[in-house]
């Protein structure tokens, strides 16, 4: 049975950076639409792929940003696991986070009237979607799927769409019950720490998320594996990339649905302007290369929600 190592928690670290004035934003010139007097802060939160520190440092920019575009003061938050993410959305406490795809599906099965998806990433090659794939050591002399037979599998989280949901069903088309097939498969508390695991021979593979395309050698052009080699922590001559699922639809940008509509026209106005004026900036809040953000709504996500709740269904009958 797949075992989930990390418990889950509430909020893990709130962080928040003084402002008294909302006209900087890095010379800021884009859309705006003000939400003083009608909200009385942006709330903005982050799924726990990475460490706190890195998620922080990442984003203070988009920070600055929405305090610009929105003339109230923003805050960042922090989470250890994605469910933790996801109750705090759900129960009103965040304005804007990037879920994944079941994410966003887990969200909405909960409450439809939660969050709403306005934008996605664009690749640089114009898809707007990604992959999961599974990555070893160079030297484990594992070299396909065939061979991870007995082996162990991480998992990056149960509500993970790349991490989790898509391998796990994919996966199992292909091999089979994969508690027989695999020797254990655990929830290794994140994509990070799942590669990590690779890494120190805590497990044989593991699966996370990447653009797919771009170069090897770079992380490709976005994903964890590209944020890892950016940070210094991963050699991509270590690893080798054993599986890739089949192409996943990019994770929304999700709004609280209360508000004006005016501010959700406003996001996705602001994230364009950061793209083309502040490209590193829009580097670090993008994980990576885009050629553009573009809008999306409920309907780019339900194949992901039908397939999310196939599993919840299924998982009630075992």
């Amino acid at each position: 049975m797949i075992k989930n190592t990390i418990s889950l928690v509430a909020f893990a670290a709130t962080v928040t950076f003084g402002s008294s004035a909302f006209a900087g934003g890095h010379g800021y010139t884009g859309p705006t639409f003000d939400l003083s007097g009608k909200w009385e802060e942006f709330r903005i939160g982050f799924l726990g792929d990475e460490a706190a520190a890195d998620i922080i440092a990442s984003n203070q920019c988009l920070k600055d940003y929405i305090e610009a575009a929105y003339n109230i003061p923003a805050k960042l938050y922090t989470f250890k696991d994605y469910a933790a993410t996801m109750e705090s959305f759900a129960g009103g406490n965040l304005d804007y986070t990037w879920f994944g795809a079941s994410g966003y599906a887990g969200l909405y099965l909960q409450d439809p009237e939660a969050g709403e998806p306005v934008m996605t990433r664009m690749q640089p090659t114009g898809d707007t979607g990604y992959y999961s794939v599974m990555v070893t050591l160079a030297d484990s002399g594992i070299e396909n799927i065939e061979d991870m037979k007995g082996k162990r599998l991480g998992f990056a989280d149960p509500n993970s769409t790349s991490g989790y949901l898509i391998p796990s069903i994919e996966l199992g088309d292909q091999l089979g019950n994969l508690d027989d097939y695999f020797a254990s498969a655990e929830f290794q508390g994140g994509h990070e720490n799942g590669v990590l695991a690779v890494l120190n021979g805590d497990v044989d593979a593991s699966v996370t998320w990447t653009s797919g395309v771009g170069e090897w050698d770079e992380g490709y052009s976005s994903g964890n594996l590209r944020r890892m080699v950016d940070k210094g922590i991963l050699n991509m001559d270590d690893i080798r990339q054993i599986w890739s699922s089949n192409l996943i639809p990019n994770g929304p940008i999700v709004l609280n649905k209360s508000l004006p509509q005016g501010a959700k026209d406003t996001m996705l106005g602001m994230k364009q302007w950061i793209f083309e004026n502040d490209k590193e900036c829009n580097y670090n809040i993008a994980n990576g290369e885009v050629r553009a953000w573009v809008p999306v709504d409920h309907s780019f996500y339900e194949v992901i929600v039908k397939a999310r709740k196939a599993k919840i269904e299924a998982a009630k009958k075992n």
